[in-house]
Protein backbone atom coordinates (compact mmCIF):
# COMPACT_ATOMS: atom_id res chain seq x y z
CA UNK A 1 0.00 0.00 0.00
CA UNK A 2 1.30 3.50 -0.75
CA UNK A 3 2.20 5.71 2.05
CA UNK A 4 -0.01 8.79 2.66
CA UNK A 5 2.05 11.64 3.19
CA UNK A 6 -0.91 14.38 3.75
CA UNK A 7 -4.36 14.74 3.96
CA UNK A 8 -6.26 18.04 4.63
CA UNK A 9 -9.72 19.60 3.29
CA UNK A 10 -10.29 21.92 0.58
CA UNK A 11 -13.15 24.18 0.68
CA UNK A 12 -14.83 25.70 -2.11
CA UNK A 13 -15.68 29.35 -1.80
CA UNK A 14 -17.19 32.05 -3.90
CA UNK A 15 -15.19 34.59 -2.47
CA UNK A 16 -11.53 33.24 -2.37
CA UNK A 17 -9.64 36.44 -0.66
CA UNK A 18 -12.95 36.78 2.08
CA UNK A 19 -12.43 33.24 2.65
CA UNK A 20 -8.71 33.27 3.09
CA UNK A 21 -9.05 36.57 5.37
CA UNK A 22 -11.12 34.82 7.52
CA UNK A 23 -9.34 31.50 7.94
CA UNK A 24 -6.05 33.31 8.67
CA UNK A 25 -7.17 36.09 11.06
CA UNK A 26 -9.49 33.82 12.83
CA UNK A 27 -7.01 31.08 13.52
CA UNK A 28 -3.67 32.60 12.87
CA UNK A 29 -2.81 30.31 9.86
CA UNK A 30 0.07 31.39 7.48
CA UNK A 31 0.54 30.96 3.97
CA UNK A 32 2.39 28.68 2.16
CA UNK A 33 0.75 29.52 -1.41
CA UNK A 34 -1.63 32.17 -2.78
CA UNK A 35 -3.12 32.71 -6.08
CA UNK A 36 -5.99 34.39 -7.06
CA UNK A 37 -8.37 30.90 -7.21
CA UNK A 38 -6.42 28.66 -4.47
CA UNK A 39 -4.58 29.67 -0.92
CA UNK A 40 -2.90 27.12 1.16
CA UNK A 41 -2.75 27.93 4.72
CA UNK A 42 -1.12 26.19 7.89
CA UNK A 43 -0.07 26.11 11.46
CA UNK A 44 2.82 28.43 11.95
CA UNK A 45 4.57 26.12 14.09
CA UNK A 46 3.99 23.07 11.96
CA UNK A 47 3.17 23.64 8.19
CA UNK A 48 1.92 19.84 7.82
CA UNK A 49 -1.70 21.10 9.45
CA UNK A 50 -3.25 22.45 6.53
CA UNK A 51 -6.24 23.87 5.70
CA UNK A 52 -7.02 25.11 1.63
CA UNK A 53 -9.57 27.04 -0.05
CA UNK A 54 -10.20 26.56 -3.57
CA UNK A 55 -12.66 28.94 -5.91
CA UNK A 56 -16.01 27.45 -6.37
CA UNK A 57 -15.50 27.93 -10.48
CA UNK A 58 -12.46 26.87 -11.35
CA UNK A 59 -11.35 24.03 -13.42
CA UNK A 60 -10.23 22.24 -11.20
CA UNK A 61 -13.23 21.80 -9.76
CA UNK A 62 -15.75 19.15 -11.54
CA UNK A 63 -18.88 21.07 -12.57
CA UNK A 64 -21.46 19.04 -10.93
CA UNK A 65 -19.51 19.51 -7.87
CA UNK A 66 -19.34 23.17 -7.64
CA UNK A 67 -22.25 23.47 -5.10
CA UNK A 68 -22.33 24.83 -1.80
CA UNK A 69 -21.48 22.97 1.36
CA UNK A 70 -23.90 21.33 3.43
CA UNK A 71 -23.33 18.90 6.49
CA UNK A 72 -19.72 20.11 6.80
CA UNK A 73 -18.29 20.81 10.25
CA UNK A 74 -14.55 21.55 10.03
CA UNK A 75 -12.75 21.20 13.55
CA UNK A 76 -9.93 22.84 14.22
CA UNK A 77 -8.30 21.71 17.94
CA UNK A 78 -6.14 24.45 19.66
CA UNK A 79 -4.50 24.76 22.45
CA UNK A 80 -5.88 27.95 23.54
CA UNK A 81 -9.76 28.24 22.58
CA UNK A 82 -10.13 31.53 24.62
CA UNK A 83 -8.27 33.20 22.81
CA UNK A 84 -9.44 32.19 19.34
CA UNK A 85 -13.17 32.99 20.75
CA UNK A 86 -12.02 36.34 21.92
CA UNK A 87 -10.93 36.67 18.86
CA UNK A 88 -14.26 35.76 17.48
CA UNK A 89 -16.53 37.90 19.73
CA UNK A 90 -14.14 41.04 18.65
CA UNK A 91 -14.96 40.08 14.61
CA UNK A 92 -18.74 39.64 15.31
CA UNK A 93 -18.98 36.13 14.23
CA UNK A 94 -22.13 34.30 14.61
CA UNK A 95 -21.94 31.89 17.23
CA UNK A 96 -23.81 28.51 17.04
CA UNK A 97 -22.64 26.92 20.00
CA UNK A 98 -21.09 28.94 22.56
CA UNK A 99 -18.04 28.67 24.50
CA UNK A 100 -18.65 25.75 26.69
CA UNK A 101 -17.13 22.42 28.44
CA UNK A 102 -18.31 19.28 26.93
CA UNK A 103 -18.33 16.17 29.17
CA UNK A 104 -16.50 13.98 26.42
CA UNK A 105 -13.75 16.13 27.37
CA UNK A 106 -13.83 18.96 24.64
CA UNK A 107 -14.38 22.54 25.58
CA UNK A 108 -15.21 24.44 22.36
CA UNK A 109 -17.54 26.48 19.72
CA UNK A 110 -18.99 26.38 16.93
CA UNK A 111 -19.12 29.41 14.39
CA UNK A 112 -19.53 30.08 10.43
CA UNK A 113 -17.63 30.80 8.07
CA UNK A 114 -18.45 33.28 5.37
CA UNK A 115 -20.00 30.62 2.86
CA UNK A 116 -21.99 28.96 5.93
CA UNK A 117 -19.25 26.04 6.51
CA UNK A 118 -19.92 25.33 10.46
CA UNK A 119 -16.04 25.71 12.51
CA UNK A 120 -15.74 24.04 15.71
CA UNK A 121 -12.86 25.29 17.75
CA UNK A 122 -11.98 23.01 20.36
CA UNK A 123 -9.43 22.66 23.22
CA UNK A 124 -8.87 18.59 24.41
CA UNK A 125 -9.71 18.82 27.90
CA UNK A 126 -10.18 16.24 31.00
CA UNK A 127 -13.67 14.31 30.23
CA UNK A 128 -16.08 13.26 32.64
CA UNK A 129 -15.57 9.44 34.19
CA UNK A 130 -18.09 8.09 32.13
CA UNK A 131 -16.73 9.05 29.01
CA UNK A 132 -13.11 8.84 30.17
CA UNK A 133 -14.23 4.72 30.22
CA UNK A 134 -14.98 4.67 26.87
CA UNK A 135 -12.00 6.12 24.97
CA UNK A 136 -10.00 3.36 23.08
CA UNK A 137 -7.70 1.82 25.54
CA UNK A 138 -9.18 2.42 28.60
CA UNK A 139 -11.55 0.48 29.44
CA UNK A 140 -11.57 -2.16 31.87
Amino acid sequence: MPQISSIFPVLMTDDVPRAHAFYADLLGLSELFVVDWYVALAAPEDNHVQFAIVARDHSSVPAAFRKRCAGVLVTVEVDDVDTIHARAVERGLPFHIPLRDEPWGQRHFITEDPDGVLVDVIKVIAPSPEYAALYAGTAS
